[in-house]
């Protein structure tokens, strides 16, 4: 075979072979050792096209696999020349020349987290709304990220805080430390359309929130859950719950995530739903449910059943009604009793709350 047929048949394979997940160009932050500690990925690519990983892949040398590739200003002239795609050869453009470590991440197939860049790109693809929360692979999110100090200086290694902090009192000012966490406010990274985020450091990135929503300010979404949007957001949407259009989450509200004692229990808000304020759920509800102000349903309560007319029909554990579509829990005031009635009032939003244009 001649030189020429044998980068063609090299070509169709790479192309063949390659049906990239993601990519994406990004800046970031290393400590003194060389360790990221955050990337900004702006406008990642989510199953970008055959042709363009082809043109990245010649000029990186990439041959596949989930990877980061370190750019320099050398690389990133190259790829500007090489590649079609205008939005990546103008961000590309940005990048170049700047002091700050730059990289390419390549996330072919959706396997368990090898880096920090990788993580990053994962928490950016649910924030910009490519995924969903729970269809990713986020196995061990917290053992891939380090726990970094957030400042008005960026993202600073805990171990070189203090440092930091003394030369700041030398030059008459305070480092200002807004937190110290795995996970950076979702709004530093990606602010996506047609929301309303009352406090953004209450949204951490890797949240979804989908057009029409409304975050309070005592609102407040973790990485990979959301809203389907339109949603009114007064309570915490913890991890791994998504809530779908038109709910309600009520003033210090609660949704039990798998972080916070539901276990691999993934739990889902249906349609037009109403937690109220101070209230919780445990489990997943479907369309048009309500659970009434102040009463938290978790997997374990006894509930009584009842029938349209209010007659008892028996009794169950709330696991048992998890899914179940128009339901209102509420407190007998009289016994104390939690029941379950048929909803004839489901709730629906303001729409004039939730149009964000």
């Amino acid at each position: 075979m001649s030189r020429e047929g044998y980068l063609v048949f090299v070509d169709i394979i790479l192309l063949v072979s390659i049906a990239m997940y993601s990519l994406a160009f990004g800046i970031g932050t290393r400590n003194s050792q060389q360790e990221w500690l955050e990337v900004f990925f702006p406008e990642p690519l989510f199953k970008p096209g055959s042709e363009l990983i082809s043109q990245i892949a010649e000029v990186l040398d990439y041959d596949g696999g989930n990877r980061d590739i370190d750019l320099d200003d050398e690389k990133i002239q190259k790829l500007i020349d090489g590649i079609d795609e205008p939005r990546q050869k103008s961000i590309l453009s940005m990048m170049k020349g700047s002091s700050k470590p730059r990289i390419a991440t390549f996330i072919e197939s959706d396997t368990e987290l090898s880096s920090t860049p990788e993580a990053y790109l994962k928490l950016h693809l649910l924030s910009y709304r490519y995924v969903k929360p729970n269809e990713q692979n986020l196995h061990d999110i917290y053992a891939i990220l380090p726990n970094v100090a957030w400042t008005d200086i960026g993202a600073v290694d805990l171990a070189e805080l203090g440092d930091l902090q003394l030369k700041a009192r030398t030059q008459g000012r305070v480092l200002e430390v807004a937190g110290i966490d795995k996970f950076p406010k979702m709004t530093n990274y990606v602010a996506p359309t047609g929301v309303r985020i009352a406090h953004s450091a209450r949204v951490r990135l890797g949240a979804y929130l989908g057009e029409g929503t409304t975050v309070m300010h005592e609102g407040l979404v973790n990485f990979n859950a959301g809203t389907i949007g339109p949603n009114m957001i007064e309570g915490r949407v913890s991890q791994g719950v998504l809530l779908d259009s038109g709910s309600d989450l009520g003033g210090s509200g609660s949704t039990m995530g798998t972080l916070s004692g539901g276990g691999k229990l993934v739990v889902s808000i249906g349609k037009d739903c109403l937690i109220g304020a101070n209230a919780g759920c445990g489990i997943s509800l479907g369309d048009r449910c309500t659970i009434e102000a102040g009463l938290y349903i978790t997997a374990g309560t006894v509930v009584q059943v009842l029938d349209d007319n209010k007659n008892f029909v028996r009794k169950a554990k709330a696991r048992e009604l998890s899914g179940q579509g128009d339901m209102l829990f509420i407190r007998n005031s009289q016994t104390g009793v939690v029941e379950c009635r048929i909803n004839k009032n489901a709730i629906s939003l303001n729409e004039s709350l939730h149009a964000h244009n």
